[in-house]
């Protein structure tokens, strides 16, 4: 989780340097206005695909996690019912 935030900070520090930088250069307000609408427009798309590839990877870590877990519960019962089967304790 510290090199999500360590991405983010990094973002948000260029997105504050570029703004920064464009807004005392010298052109136009209108000029101006429409660079930086394109740049957060641009940094918006790179957050919300760094954001859904990091949800994707969550969730796929998750079904991994839930599988191998849903698997050794199994294994689990199945052994339980050995045991209580060669020791002649009835299963319910």
């Amino acid at each position: 989780m510290k090199s999500g935030k360590v991405l983010l900070g990094v973002l948000i520090g260029t997105t504050a340097g570029a703004l920064l930088g464009m807004l005392f250069a010298p052109q136009k307000g209108a000029d101006a206005r429409k660079k930086i609408a394109k740049m957060g427009k641009e940094y918006s798309d790179t957050i919300k695909v760094k954001y859904d590839k990091t949800l994707d990877d969550i969730t796929e870590k998750f079904k991994m996690t839930k599988d191998k877990v849903s698997d050794l519960a199994r294994h689990v019962r199945a052994k339980e019912e050995k045991i209580k089967k060669d020791n002649g304790v009835e299963i319910m």
